[in-house]
């Protein structure tokens, strides 16, 4: 059986009485209502974290999305109701240290019933040019794989882009699976079987990277901005990005110089814009090295409506970077 439904006793009374006001403000209509009877209520933080929960929870969960299709990710702002579904979820799957207000909520009402997908998982350093300000501790995540929480990026010191790594996304796979298990006792098979299904396929897409990455003239991957720290270093590349963790900083024109100066020495043929974000920085860049454009999506969110989904997407950025590097 399902655990008994949270109650929000733990929610602050201002924050209850703002629900009913902020029903029809609420940046994603997917925190309304209750979850069909006899299944599992996934509370996922943005897209990567939404697909994840679907494919591994199949029909045993109903899957709510915190941020909007479409919808830049990073700077999140969760309105009342949506932290109270928060706090109601049998389980929260978020990312520690993207979305600090996502962070805030699971600290404050979800704590003991709240994966942290990067605590699966081991993850990496913050991008040189913000690892002067980031506080590093060692933590030790749920299948004892090390990471680095600490600073804000959402009180981490450490990249959270971890699902642009397949390989990375395969663990969390797992250990979602483990989670649903623990939550819904009765459906334990059918989430360990979905999770290792997920696992195999995002394995398989692991070594469609390494395959279709292994022979390249080039390296180096100009980006809007660091999400793709994870890729670069699972395949070998090298990642130069326009902006930091957040891709809304944007560069001086001393550092759009020495961006400049480092696509050139670097041969890029391309700098990659992003969907959710403005691209004309990008493009100012490029046109400024004197190289071409093309889309390197941090699947970071869908658009309202789109066929795709996180695999299609990573299909597709594969065969975007190919040509770009150089590959044979």
């Amino acid at each position: 059986m399902l655990r008994s439904r949270k109650t929000l006793r733990n929610l602050p009374a201002a924050a209850l009485a703002l629900t009913g006001l902020a029903a029809g403000l609420t940046a994603c209509g997917d925190a309304d209502g209750d979850a069909p009877a006899g299944t599992a209520e996934v509370v996922a933080s943005f897209y990567p974290m939404a697909w994840l929960a679907g494919r591994v929870g199949g029909d045993d969960v109903h899957v709510r999305t915190l941020t909007a299709p479409g919808a830049e990710p990073h700077d999140l702002e969760l309105t009342a109701k949506q932290v109270a579904s928060v706090q109601r979820a049998d389980l929260a799957l978020y990312v520690k240290g993207m979305q600090p207000a996502v962070d805030d909520a699971v600290r404050e009402h979800a704590e003991k019933s709240a994966l942290d997908a990067a605590s699966a998982v081991k993850t990496l350093p913050p991008p040189a040019e913000e690892e002067e300000h980031a506080h590093e501790h060692g933590h030790e995540g749920e299948h004892g794989h090390e990471g680095e929480h600490g600073h804000d990026h959402g009180d981490a010191g450490y990249d959270p882009h971890i699902w642009l790594d397949p390989s990375r996304m395969a663990a969390v796979a797992t250990a979602l699976g483990d989670r649903l298990a623990e939550v819904d006792a009765e459906n334990a098979a059918e989430y360990e079987s979905r999770a290792q299904e997920v696992a195999k396929r995002l394995t398989d897409l692991d070594a469609k990277f390494k395959d279709g990455l292994a022979s390249c003239e080039r390296k180096g991957i100009v980006t809007a901005h660091a999400a793709f720290g994870y890729m670069a270093h699972r395949y070998g590349l090298t990642q130069i990005s326009i902006a930091g963790v957040d891709p809304s900083s944007e560069p001086s024109p001393a550092r759009l110089a020495e961006l400049t100066e480092h696509v050139k020495e670097a041969g890029a043929t391309t700098v990659f814009t992003e969907t959710l974000v403005s691209p004309k920085v990008a493009e100012t860049l490029a046109r400024e090295a004197g190289v071409k454009t093309a889309v390197l999506d941090p699947v970071e969110g869908v658009e309202e409506g789109s066929s795709d989904d996180y695999l299609t997407i990573m299909n597709r950025n594969l065969e975007t970077l190919r040509p770009a590097l150089g590959c044979s």
